[in-house]
């Protein structure tokens, strides 16, 4: 008797899904909670992604909402209190925390101001970055102390 070729039927009659659901099982990973996934391993949840300037604008909008002060309270009284030890270094200097809350009110409203007038600057030489030279070109133009030395 000669040997005959021994082929499976073809189901024809099945769905592209179905034929899918019989091709091998063990090739998808199952996770715990019964999802499958492709990578094999348990996905996070996706970072919000902000398209680039957006992220800043909702900073700028929030910081100009709020009114508490930008610089953290205990390193600007060591820097204030360093700066009066240069200054005088035989005197001793007591600060009521009044007194270094109104230098601080003060150093970040002036800070502001000066960041103010550099983005103007930054903005009238056609740029969007302020650079150095906006800055100082924005303490010359206030006059007074706070101006660089001519060059």
């Amino acid at each position: 008797m000669p040997r005959t070729n021994q082929t499976k039927e073809k189901n024809n009659n099945a769905t592209p899904q179905s034929r899918r659901k019989s091709s091998n099982p063990a090739r998808r990973s199952q996770r715990s909670d019964g999802e499958t996934s492709r990578s094999g391993g348990a996905t996070s949840p996706r970072k919000r992604r902000y398209r680039p300037g957006t992220k800043a604008l909702l900073e700028i909008r929030k910081y100009q909402k709020s009114t508490d002060l930008l610089l953290r309270k205990m390193p600007f009284a060591r820097l204030v209190r360093e700066i009066c030890l240069a200054l005088y270094p035989d005197k001793r200097h007591l600060w009521t925390a009044h007194a270094l809350m109104a230098i601080q009110e003060a150093a970040e409203a002036y800070l502001v101001h000066l960041f103010e007038d550099g983005n103007l600057c930054a903005i009238h030489a056609k740029r969007v970055t302020i650079m150095p030279k906006d800055l100082y070109l924005a303490r010359r133009l206030h006059g007074g102390m706070y101006a660089p030395p001519a060059f």
